[in-house]
């Protein structure tokens, strides 16, 4: 009956272990970007990027002249890869508001990455909304909770430089890339 026993546990504990997926680290999701997650606390940055160099704001002087409160992550290669905007300045507890992706490695869910066009994007997700900016549009999806950033060079003559125009979806041409984008949390 023990031998049994201890097979079965055997079989359970290798069948668990199997059937876990490591997580990807550069997969996107509404709560999580790879091991980064929407509660991860500033001070538990090296826990998530153990191969990577975090770059920290620095206090010099006067803490409240410290403009930047940004957080930089570069790959082992020494390539810029996310900036991490806390929720509250100076708190090593903080968690993570913002995230800002700035490399071509990390998709959503529904593939989309900084090699996608807009055509990609539309088709993947509803647009929620589309802001124009001075030197850039910004189309939001509330789907995951990002906005995505085409540079205006990727649009028509007639609707760089005015600001006060509405762009709508069909105005962006398909093949428009995504500059950046950012996940809210």
């Amino acid at each position: 009956m023990t031998k049994l026993f201890t097979i079965i546990v055997l079989t359970a504990l290798l069948l668990s272990c199997t059937s876990e997926k490591e997580q990807n680290p550069f997969l996107i999701n509404k709560q999580n970007i790879g091991l980064l997650t929407d509660s991860t606390q500033v001070k538990d940055l090296e826990l998530v990027f153990t191969k990577d160099s975090i770059i920290q704001p620095s206090l010099k002087g006067d803490q409240f002249i410290l403009q930047n409160n940004d957080i930089e992550i570069y790959s082992s290669e020494g390539i810029k890869m996310l900036i991490l905007s806390p929720r509250r300045a100076l708190d090593s507890t903080s968690v993570i508001g913002s995230v800002r992706i700035l490399n071509e490695n990390y998709k959503t869910e529904k593939d989309i990455s900084l090699l996608s066009t807009f055509k990609d994007l539309k088709e993947a997700y509803k647009i929620s909304s589309i802001n124009n900016l001075i030197n850039s549009v910004v189309i939001y999806i509330d789907e995951i909770d990002a906005s995505f950033t085409i540079d205006k060079k990727e649009l028509p003559a007639n609707l760089r430089f005015d600001m006060t125009l509405k762009i709508e979806p069909v105005q962006i041409p398909d093949a428009a890339k995504i500059k950046y984008f950012i996940m809210h949390w």
